[in-house]
């Protein structure tokens, strides 16, 4: 598709917040030295990012559960009694 005929389909979104969280954004905006529009889409995009990976995860988890790779309750506390021990 002709990168022309792409833009004319996709429209700005509008996002509207509270006063007391639009005053956060704005500060924090400020306090990295970008504005608060271009805070936001980073914000969203590292939040879904970070959503892939935990989704990703959970899908791996799931994965070696079926395949019967798991630790036992016993298990997990004697791996964490090994790493607390000074």
């Amino acid at each position: 598709m002709p990168a022309s005929r792409f833009f004319r389909i996709l429209k700005g979104m509008e996002v509207h917040f509270d006063s007391h969280l639009e005053a956060r954004l704005t500060q924090r905006a400020t306090q990295r030295g970008c504005k608060a529009d271009e805070f936001v889409q980073d914000v969203v995009a590292r939040y879904l990012d970070e959503e892939d990976r935990f989704v990703e995860a959970v899908k791996r988890g799931e994965d070696a559960l079926e395949r019967g790779e798991y630790l036992t309750h016993e298990q997990v506390g004697e791996r964490l009694r090994r790493f607390l021990q000074p």
